[in-house]
């Protein structure tokens, strides 16, 4: 069976259905779009298993200006998503990030600061009395500065948002397809067609690689290389007796970070280098807690030396090796691919800014609302990282 789609996103988790939802709820495009995703049970996705967080304590000015676009859309997500009048729910709650720093990383933490008040972010710099006054919680030994977001910083339901994207994608006409892409063909400059596990053959006039932990295999079959990996990364579910009140999302110094989850406390931390290969495997690394997050929590927090673990999954970070920063916008070479890839962690909080930019160059060729020329893939053939200092 072979079709055409004027767009054709590969990947339907969180990115995929923001591309098509701003494709599809732009007036000026009257085009058609096919979303193709091999699992509908999204059960290893990204957009599943993430601890849905959303901060504008970056350390580039994109970076922040994504992410202040994405809390202004979770906060209008009815009106902008909701279909035959149904609220949409995303659970948004603003508590903050607190990011710990012991005199090796108060430099940075000062720069960063200075960045963020410059892009009118609310975020406040605080001493170690400072910290124990808010939070007498914790403890503060070795730190010599925190830096507190007061606003625009939290934690939502990122399942929802996803689940949000692409039921209001359908509503204004965009096709679902369950498969798995097996195979892209290519012309030249340009992708034709992609060809699907089941037989079938879709045409199309532009690709969106939103394939997620997938993405370099992708790319691989347009003969495009992409420096995107899937690592995984382990979160737990713990017990605490104790109350911790007004607590935010923490960033320790050890790179170690929980926050509350209803009653109970999540945490995470990036695994030894050693550890971090690119990998399908979503085993849960319990020995990571044991040796590593644990004595880093029971250390920061008293009330931690006595927790216990209830619950613990594994999902993907899609982890760009060269500078964990997203990579948005077309190949240089190949016009009609365009990347919605490799954010590193920071995905959901700013898929909706990605897939309105990518929208944008689709529909209008060029960026209209935001300019991400900075994500681009060109970059990376001319060494030009962009740095991100504030990745967990």
């Amino acid at each position: 069976m072979s079709g055409r789609y004027d767009v054709v996103i590969v990947g339907g988790g969180v990115m995929g259905c923001s591309v098509a939802y701003f494709l599809a709820s732009d007036p000026a495009f009257g085009g058609s779009v096919a979303v193709v995703e091999r699992d509908p049970t999204y059960r290893t996705a990204s957009s599943a298993l993430s601890a849905s967080s959303i901060r504008q304590q970056f350390s580039t000015p994109q970076n922040i200006a994504l992410s202040q676009f994405g809390l202004s859309f979770l906060k209008s997500a009815t009106e902008r998503l909701s279909v035959d009048g149904d609220p949409v729910d995303l659970g948004l709650r603003e508590p903050g990030y607190l990011y710990l720093a012991t005199e090796f990383g108060a430099d940075i933490l000062r720069r960063n600061h200075a960045i963020q008040k410059a892009c009118d972010v609310d975020v406040a710099l605080l001493t170690p009395e400072e910290l124990t006054a808010r939070f007498p919680w914790l403890s503060v030994d070795g730190l010599v500065a925190g830096s507190l977001g007061l606003s625009g910083e939290g934690w939502f339901d990122g399942y929802s948002l996803m689940q949000g994207f692409r039921r209001k994608a359908k509503a204004l006409g965009v096709t679902f397809l369950t498969a798995d892409v097996v195979g892209v063909e290519r012309s030249g400059d340009r992708i034709d067609a992609v060809r699907l596990d089941n037989g079938d053959r879709l045409a199309c006039g532009v690709v969106v690689n939103a394939a997620g932990a997938k993405a370099r295999r992708l790319a691989e079959m347009a003969g495009v290389a992409l420096p995107v990996s899937a690592r995984k990364r382990c979160v737990f579910v713990f017990d605490c007796r104790e109350p911790l009140p007004a607590c935010p999302l923490v960033i320790d110094p050890s790179g170690v970070w929980f926050r509350p989850e209803g009653a109970q406390f999540i945490c995470g931390a990036p695994p030894p280098a050693d550890r971090d290969p690119d990998t399908d495997d979503l085993t849960v690394e319990h020995d990571l807690f044991d040796d590593m997050m644990w004595p880093a929590l029971a250390a920061r927090v008293p009330a931690f030396e006595a927790i216990k673990v209830t619950n613990a999954w594994a999902g993907y970070y899609e982890y760009n090796d060269v500078d964990q920063n997203a990579i948005i916008g077309p190949h240089p070479e190949v016009g009609n691919l365009l990347f919605c890839n490799g954010f590193s962690g920071h995905g959901l909080q700013q898929a909706p800014g990605a897939g309105r930019g990518v929208a944008e160059l689709i529909v209008h060729g060029a960026y209209r609302s935001l300019d991400l020329t900075v994500f681009g893939y060109r970059r990376l053939t001319e060494n030009r990282p962009l740095l991100e200092t504030n990745v967990i």
